[in-house]
C-alpha cells in the first residue's frame, strides 16, 4: 500500500497530512456477529454483535484501517457503516492498536491519502505535523502535563 500521492508530490502529500492534524475525521464502524442463533424455521439470525473498525488486507498481508474525511465519502464507500469523529492522532493510534501498517483515508476517492511508517508512528505518539515555513514541515510535540504546585 502505497502512500496515495506522496511519491508524485511530496510537499502537497505532507500539507494534506498537516491540514488532517486540524480536522476531523469520521472511521466507520460496522456491526459484526459474535453469536448465532436458529430461529424455528431453520433460519440463522444474530443473537449479538459488537462493533468494530473497518480493516482491509491488502495483497502483501499488510492491514488498513480506513478513515474519512466527510460523511459523503464515507457512504460513497459503504452506505450502512457508522461514522464515528476522531482526531488524527486517535485514529492513527487505533490503527496501530488494530494492527494496521496503514491508515487509508477516503479509499473511494476522489483524493486517497495514505498514512503509514514513521508518519504514522508519529501521529499515534500524539505529535502534530506543521508546515512552519513554505514546503518545510516539522513536528509540534506535546509537552507532559506538570500540575502547578500550590506556591507557584
Amino acid at each position: 500500500m502505497a502512500a496515495a500521492g506522496g511519491e508524485a508530490n511530496p510537499h502537497a502529500y505532507l500539507r494534506a497530512v498537516a491540514f488532517l492534524c486540524v480536522d476531523r475525521l469520521l472511521v466507520p464502524v460496522v456491526a459484526t456477529a459474535t453469536r448465532m442463533a436458529r430461529t424455528a424455521g431453520a433460519l440463522v439470525s444474530d443473537k449479538e454483535a459488537e462493533m468494530a473498525v473497518v480493516l482491509l488486507q491488502g495483497q502483501d498481508g499488510r492491514r488498513a484501517m480506513l478513515a474519512f474525511t466527510g460523511l459523503d465519502s464515507l457512504q460513497l464507500w459503504q452506505e450502512g457503516a457508522r461514522p464515528v469523529p476522531v482526531t488524527l492522532d486517535v485514529a492513527a493510534k487505533t490503527a496501530l492498536a488494530e494492527g494496521a501498517a496503514t491508515l487509508l483515508i477516503d479509499p473511494a476517492g476522489p483524493f486517497t491519502l495514505a498514512i503509514e511508517e514513521v508518519l504514522l508512528d508519529n501521529l499515534a505518539a500524539g505529535h502534530r505535523l506543521l508546515e512552519t515555513q513554505p514546503n518545510v514541515f516539522g513536528w509540534a510535540v506535546p509537552t507532559p502535563h506538570r500540575p502547578r504546585m500550590p506556591s507557584e
